[in-house]
């Protein structure tokens, strides 16, 4: 037998009476701690709570889980982590091998600081994008910040997780992070992030000392977010009723306001960009052909295919407006090879 016990936000306390009951019936109980810290003192009372043999699991033992299931195919075997067991997709790897290998398994789901935060920071849960992860040693921020870019143009906040190291007791801070998505802006270049950008910071949810604060990158840089663990919120579109939500139960260093305002689709940027490049080669090559019947057809399909790129980019139609500029540009192109002219100028 497999339990998943989750243990919820707010440590000992807030573990669910029925998973205190499991723990008193396993013959095994592991308790992972790379998802997220528990003190030593609540550690200590949930090893008193487990009347069975008591492990601390590292992530390795768990991503591997040939101890865990083998032992659980023989005894009753208890799987704790911080939260909700299903939060970590390793968990539910684990519990998919030990159906597939016949083993009984059952779930005590708990609070997560995940969905627990998002209420926390008085944002609507609905409006959460995709979750991405930063890591101290990453040679790149462009997966959270391409991340980032596509929240926001669909109105959707950004949860960014900052790492935590088990081994090395190590935790992200929140400028880190926010610094190395500013050097990303630098390379990436799509106005996603800027000392501009409003962002919150959410540490300890579910704790006694939990920290909600919020503002410009520019006023976060100068803050101390206290202990860990952090987690970075960049909102898209926000309501405002979550702006006054905010504004109530976390510290505002500045008025909370929209990100999604100033992030254009990469395809409107591109259209603003050629639009107006590809109109005026064709302005300047027209009079090259004035007297040139026969071309006066091309001519016309050109600018026809610049009013549709910017038709279609109206109507929500990306793709195909970027086509239709690229036809454009290929027949002004044409055109200018033509009489001798660098296309490309």
């Amino acid at each position: 037998m497999l339990w998943f016990v989750g243990l919820g936000i707010s440590g000992f306390k807030s573990i669910p009476n029925e998973a205190l009951d499991i723990l008193s019936k396993t013959d095994i109980v592991y308790l992972e701690q790379f998802t997220s810290p528990i003190s030593k003192s609540d550690l200590k009372k949930i090893k008193d709570a487990s009347k069975g043999e008591f492990k601390l699991a590292k992530r390795w033992l768990v991503e591997d889980g040939n101890e865990i299931l083998e032992n659980a195919k023989k005894k009753k075997v208890a799987l704790l982590s911080y939260g909700d067991p299903y939060i970590a997709t390793t968990h539910i790897e684990l519990r998919a091998r030990a159906i597939e290998e016949k083993i009984k398994t059952q779930s005590i789901h708990a609070s997560s600081s995940l969905t627990s935060m998002i209420g926390e920071c008085g944002l609507h849960f609905y409006k959460i994008g995709r979750i991405a992860t930063i890591m101290s040693e990453m040679k790149s921020l462009t997966t959270p910040y391409y991340v980032i870019y596509k929240n926001i143009i669909e109105g959707n906040h950004s949860v960014l997780l900052l790492e935590y190291n088990q081994d090395k007791d190590f935790f992200l801070d929140p400028k880190d992070a926010m610094k190395e998505l500013l050097e990303t802006e630098k390379g990436q270049r799509r106005n996603v992030i800027s000392n501009k950008t409003y962002a919150i910071v959410a540490s300890r949810i579910g704790f006694k000392d939990q920290s909600i604060i919020a503002g410009t990158i520019a006023s976060m840089k100068k803050q101390d977010f206290g202990k860990p663990p952090h987690t970075l919120i960049i909102p898209g579109r926000m309501h405002f009723t979550e702006s006054d939500a905010l504004k109530i139960f976390g510290n505002c260093l500045d008025e909370p306001f929209d990100n999604s305002e100033k992030t254009k689709k990469i395809s409107k940027q591109m259209m603003e960009k050629y639009v107006p490049m590809v109109r005026e080669a064709l302005e300047e090559i027209m009079p090259h052909y004035k007297d040139q019947k026969e071309f006066q057809i091309i001519l016309e399909n050109a600018e026809l295919y610049i009013q549709d790129a910017e038709k279609f980019l109206e109507d929500g139609q990306d793709e195909v407006a970027i086509l239709s500029i690229g036809y454009a540009d290929g027949l002004v192109d044409a055109l200018r090879l033509a009489k001798g002219f660098d296309p490309k100028m």
